[in-house]
């Protein structure tokens, strides 16, 4: 059998093991993946051969191919390398053929793998191995005498001899695969995270103050606490040390290399020791500092891949006029209007701040426009005087009909920079590509937002911290995910989210929008082989996910895939309608029996989605926009005071809780513990990015623009006020005065405050 085939058999079982799922569902996927297929298409359109596999099963499968791929290709280079030394035995190969992990590989390869000279490669040099062995047998010996016949013009004593033996039994010890073992376990279980301020730091370190004397289990610190230790100690600011019980280490591993109570032995006892301290603590101190920042990488990757999701599924306005305003005091606003393909029609600039007059003839101009370009909807960017004018706009009159929406302008700033927007709009300034963003957000969040390089939208974690290739596959596969459950509009999508278009990509999507502009609006899918390129395998994969309005075939403009449309025809023909009539009459639907058309590579998974798309044709799998409005009279953060309801939307979401805008230009947090009246252990299970709701401030902090904010019900209130009255119902006299500072303390602020502090500190 060819050799390609074993591996990839050998592969399929491990996989199919490890995620509990069939290897006849695995070599599909992997024969898929092999022949060019992507994760959305074998998702949606082969779902027989996969046995009804989702997104995340499918990527699993493909990403743990190529770390078994890895691993093999290590385990070729480490077996040649020790064949070349002439040290490679049948057992040894066995031993390397059998690991199933990177590290385990590497615990083997550690006594061959080539060196810097050591102290115990010195002594060996010296001769001093065969005394080291026999200490090493720890038999009934003296030392001493032993280490006499070792001296020589290199070794002066028998105590210099004593000590080169010792130093070999250390590197013996230590590049032994069961004492790694014994040692790691200990470091992965009974470890602490320990930090501590440098000294003379305690001024510039102050964002780490949490951290200047800290200590916390390796199992159980959370991802964003080693991120942020981390951090600090990347920016020199904090010393960060793995520590184990000294004591437990020397008692693995004396319980491992001691035979005997013999003069022997204690040597091997000292080597141990200095086994330990000086080559085994560093090197599993690294290893549980490169294991957990992998941990706490993918759970902050997890998180952002989570939050860009929801941010990206986000429910659009549609297509609508808008008008967009950038908001500013001084500059004042920019402003553009968009016509309902998000074309820039017209931009000016007013100064609703800057006095009556200037506010006068402000509110004439929007008017004036609003009419003119029959405006529908008004965007405001949220940052600097967003509720200022938003105020501005909901007083000057405008026709009812018309909704104003604040709109996150996370990431607008990059975008209006980019060479993107400079393709886009050469002729204009970054203000204006700012407020067209802002707009055109409004409009179709997912279209705007794939132009953005995710990492600058702001709904991550860190994300300078994380491994940056494993963030980019991570928000990659998001961005590609979201782009072909929602569909893409052949006729008017840009160049940026055509390249997110199953088997597509930057340079075929470039071509495409080239063939658009130069040919006209494609009228048919089959028109798209037309673009240079773009082949039969292309057409494929990406065919079911571009949608062409109007088209004169009306599956066109549906999720169901080119290769099915003959389903459809000789179901159509069975029932003696049109294809149309079909799509239009559910009636007709009705009488369709499934079963007639199942075929050994079409069966009803596949017959299900076809029907579900036929009843709602290139559906927008999107939630209903819903127009959001903050609080009245909540401009800015000394509005507010403790036990306010306000109106937010959320944010970001992270392991500790979740941040709201409540319209006073600083997010508030909801830790965890505040999210519902139950125990939630995963934040996302309770809110979703985007979504509205309704808090009651705790906590504020003026000085440090910080606010702590709770979402639960008024029957299971925030341990503050409340928990005041029912401890003291009968004051004899009343305290308001004395009263007010008691809640402070016996609000549930530890653990509140504690991920405030870290995420505002350390969150970018």
């Amino acid at each position: 059998m060819d050799e390609k085939l074993v591996l990839l058999e050998k592969y399929i079982k491990i996989i199919a093991a490890e995620l509990n799922i069939t290897p006849k569902q695995v070599a599909a996927t992997v024969m898929l993946l092999e022949e060019g297929g992507t994760v959305p298409f074998i998702a949606r359109y082969r779902k027989e051969a996969t046995g009804l596999l989702d997104e995340v099963a499918i990527a699993a499968i493909r990403d743990r191919l190529a770390q078994i791929a890895e691993l093999d290709k290590r385990k070729e280079a480490i077996l040649k390398s020790i064949s070349e030394q002439g040290k490679l035995t049948k057992e040894l190969q066995d031993q390397i053929n059998a690991a199933k992990t990177m590290t385990q590989l590497e615990d083997i390869y550690l006594p061959y793998k080539p060196k810097r000279r050591t102290r115990a490669t010195i002594a060996k040099e010296k001769g001093l191995e065969p005394l080291a062995k026999m200490l090493f047998e720890q038999g009934e010996l003296d030392p001493v005498k032993e280490a006499h016949a070792f001296i020589n013009k290199e070794v002066l004593t028998e105590e210099d001899a004593l000590a080169g033996a010792r130093d070999i039994i250390a590197e013996w010890i230590s590049e032994d695969t069961h004492s790694r073992t014994a040692i790691r376990k200990l470091y992965f279980t009974a470890g602490q995270f320990s930090s501590k301020v440098l000294p003379g730091k305690e001024e510039d370190a102050v964002k780490y103050k949490d951290y200047y004397d800290y200590q916390e289990s390796v199992t159980t610190a959370p991802s964003h606490r080693i991120l942020a230790i981390r951090r600090g100690a990347k920016e020199k600011f904090l010393v960060l040390r793995v520590l184990v019980p000294e004591d437990r280490a020397l008692e693995i591993l004396e319980s491992i290399f001691i035979k005997n109570e013999t003069q022997a032995a204690s040597q091997v006892k000292t080597a141990i020791a200095d086994s330990f301290k000086r080559l085994m603590m560093l090197s599993m101190e690294t290893e549980v500092r490169l294991e957990t920042k992998k941990t706490a990488d993918t759970e902050a990757i997890r998180v952002f891949a989570e939050n860009l999701r929801q941010l990206l599924l986000a429910s659009p306005l549609g297509q609508k006029n808008v008008m967009a305003l950038d908001p500013g005091f001084r500059t004042g606003c920019k402003l553009v209007c968009l016509d309902p393909q998000g074309k820039l029609i017209y931009n000016d600039t007013i100064y609703p701040h800057s006095g009556k007059t200037s506010e006068k003839a402000a509110a004439e101009k929007i008017k004036m426009i609003c009419e003119r370009l029959n405006v529908e909807a008004i965007a405001i960017g949220n940052g600097t005087a967003s509720r200022e004018t938003e105020n501005f706009i909901n007083a000057i009159g405008l026709d009812k009909r018309i909704i104003v929406i604040m709109v996150n302008e996370s990431g607008a700033s990059i975008y209006s920079a980019s060479t993107v927007a400079r393709q886009e709009f050469p002729d204009q300034d970054i203000t204006v590509r700012g407020s067209v963003s802002i707009g055109r957000r409004l409009m179709d969040p997912l279209a705007e937002l794939v132009k953005i390089d995710a990492k600058s939208i702001g709904v991550g974690q860190y994300q300078h911290d994380v491994d940056q290739k494993m963030l980019k596959a991570g928000l990659d596969d998001t961005v590609i995910s979201c782009v072909n459950l929602v569909g893409v509009e052949a006729n008017t999508a840009s160049n940026q989210l055509l390249s997110y278009v199953s088997g597509m990509g930057p340079q075929l999507a470039e071509k495409f929008v080239v063939y658009r502009n130069e040919n006209g609006a494609f009228k048919s899918r089959k028109e798209f082989m037309n673009v240079p390129g773009l082949g039969a395998k292309t057409f494929e994969q990406s065919a079911g996910f571009l949608r062409i309005r109007d088209a004169n075939n009306p599956l066109d403009a549906s999720a169901v895939h080119p290769e099915s449309y003959s389903i459809v025809a000789e179901m159509s023909k069975d029932i003696n309608c049109s294809v149309a009539d079909l799509i239009a009459n559910k009636e007709l639907r009705d009488k369709i029996d499934m079963e007639k058309y199942t075929t050994d590579k079409v069966g009803l998974p596949t017959l299900k989605d076809i029907l579900s798309e036929l009843s709602k044709p290139g559906r927008d799998p999107r939630e209903k926009f819903e127009v959001f409005k903050f609080t009245d009279g909540v401009n800015t953060i000394n509005d507010i005071c403790e036990g306010m309801k306000l109106a937010g939307i959320v944010t970001n979401i992270t392991a500790f809780g979740a941040f709201v805008d409540i319209g006073v230009h600083c997010d508030g947090l909801v830790h965890v513990s505040q999210l519902a009246d139950k125990f939630v252990k995963d934040p996302t299970d309770i809110v979703k990015v985007h979504q509205k709701v309704t808090v009651t401030v705790t906590e504020i902090d003026v000085a440090r623009k910080r606010i702590a904010l709770s979402m639960r019900s008024e029957k299971n209130p925030p341990k503050s006020k409340a928990k005041s009255k029912k401890t003291k119902p009968k004051p004899k006299a009343p305290k308001p005065k004395s009263q007010k500072p008691k809640p402070k303390p016996k609000a549930p602020k530890p653990k509140s405050k504690k991920p405030l502090r870290e995420q505002l500190t350390f969150g970018s």
